[in-house]
């Protein structure tokens, strides 16, 4: 709906400044409607437009300078490129494709688990039986065949081990004392071995479902909060997973969205004239099932409707939250309560009148901890970048006081050297000419200041006087 700024900076330099009376070509309606709303222009299309289009498009090489077939085509082809790029590119935190994978894998795992448990099941109650009475649970019963192993080798020091499985003594107590007295055939220890592994693998996986349980649970509270506050994630996400995304979910009228999942029913019901399904997918969550079997249909109906307008606030809001899927839940407890004892449930203007006025104050809040978030990541980001050009300055600052500091120590060993050579000749020529000692004495501090202002210069000037000084004392000395 926006029109890219590259067309419209092209738009804007090709039309005349006064173009109230411009009517351009368009070949696309939906181009045409964007090119009206951001500039105000007039734009025909179709009939005589889209001949127009079509010939210049086919002779678009010919009519443009250094511009070949080839190019063209590349051109066309990136366009499309990011085009389809543009339309994909989502809100990763609201992507449901997470989801529907989730809750398929989620029940591939289900089913997986419990065949491979009855495997299981199957395979060691050759050799203890009774095992299967008292731990009928099928992850637990992994647990305790992987602990016992063989149950002649179970005694009394193991009863601590077994307490902890089974998270009950009595129980315990039982599986020790069917051990003693077991029908069961003898096993060889390569038997044990492969049961015991399977058995490992078995309880990885279903360690794994509860890990995978969770993550579906986070990332339905990110892209459908209501819904989930409302009929819970499991079911949530297998509405949307059926339905093939959160939009698709929220495009389909209520009276859909109540037989979803029964499609084998509902078609089998109209070819043979029979009764209609009354729920799906719907028939999991708790509301249905707390129900007389008279207000089944009547709470399945009512519980569509507010998954429907749960459904659609997720998808088109832009900050999502759980407020109006707690109201909403609210209103389906208050129904079913009514349809139990006759109290009359709140009406749905006062409800949702509530629900916006804490939205906006759940939504505000977020907002203000994303802003928040925002400042504080830009700061480390300024202070990143600052440390980075800090430890680049670093290095070369090092290099230029090193080369400092070895001039500076090259010339203070040439003054040392400078001072001890007069003063040995003056104390040699002490006796004889005082003034003269005076007067080279007194201009040392300003060869000093030369010297720390202009080394380089200075270098041949003062080797020139050490001549002459020389010249001179050798005079005096004779």
């Amino acid at each position: 709906g926006v029109l890219h700024e590259d067309l419209r900076l092209l738009l804007d330099t090709a039309l005349p400044p006064k173009r109230k009376k411009v009517v351009l070509g368009v070949g696309d309606a939906k181009m045409g409607a964007a090119v009206l709303e951001e500039l105000g222009v007039q734009c025909q299309t179709g009939g005589v437009v889209a001949e127009l289009m079509r010939g210049i498009r086919l002779h678009f090489s010919a009519l443009v300078r250094g511009l070949t077939a080839q190019s063209a085509a590349k051109a066309q082809l990136g366009l499309g490129h990011s085009y389809s790029r543009a339309k994909v590119k989502f809100n990763v935190h609201r992507v449901d494709n997470m989801i529907i994978q989730s809750i398929s894998l989620l029940d591939q795992l289900d089913k997986d688990i419990n065949t491979f448990s009855m495997r299981v099941r199957e395979w060691y109650g050759y050799h203890f039986p009774e095992l299967i009475k008292i731990v009928p649970e099928n992850s637990m019963y992994c647990r305790v065949a992987k602990f016992i192993g063989n149950r002649r080798e179970l005694s009394e020091e193991s009863l601590e081990g077994l307490e902890e499985i089974v998270m009950d003594s009595a129980k315990a107590q039982a599986i020790l004392e069917a051990s003693r007295s077991s029908m069961g055939m003898d096993i060889s220890p390569l038997d044990l071995i492969n049961i015991e592994s399977f058995s490992r693998r078995v309880i990885s996986l279903s360690d794994y479902r509860k890990g995978l349980q969770e993550y579906l649970r986070s990332k339905m509270s990110q892209v459908a909060p209501s819904l989930s506050a409302l009929i819970g994630e499991v079911v949530g996400a297998r509405l949307i997973s059926h339905a093939g995304s959160l939009t698709n979910l929220a495009k389909y009228p209520a009276s859909t969205v109540q037989i979803l999942g029964a499609e084998k029913a509902l078609f089998r019901a109209l070819k043979t004239r029979g009764n209609t399904p009354k729920y799906g997918l719907i028939f999991h969550s708790t509301f249905i099932g707390r129900a007389a079997a008279k207000n089944k249909g009547r709470i399945s109906r009512y519980l569509a409707n507010k998954c429907t307008i749960a459904s659609r606030i997720d998808c088109f809001s832009e900050v999502p939250t759980s407020v109006f899927g707690d109201k909403l839940r609210e209103q389906v407890e208050e129904r079913l309560a009514f349809y139990e004892t006759g109290e009359p449930p709140r009406k749905n203007l006062e409800v949702m009148k509530e629900a916006v006025v804490e939205a906006n104050e759940v939504v505000a809040e977020v907002k203000r901890r994303q802003e928040k978030k925002e400042k504080k990541r830009k700061k480390r980001e300024k202070r990143r970048l600052e440390a980075l050009a800090a430890a680049a300055e670093e290095p070369a600052e090092n290099s230029v006081m090193e080369t400092e500091e070895n001039d500076v120590g090259a010339k203070k060993k040439k003054k040392k050297k400078k001072q001890q050579q007069p003063e040995e000749s003056e104390a040699e020529a002490e006796p004889e000419e005082n003034g003269v000692e005076e007067e080279e004495e007194e201009p040392l501090p300003k060869k000093k200041r030369k010297v720390m202002v202009e080394p380089e210069q200075q270098e041949e000037e003062e080797e020139k006087k050490k001549k002459k000084k020389k010249k001179k004392k050798a005079v005096a000395q004779d």
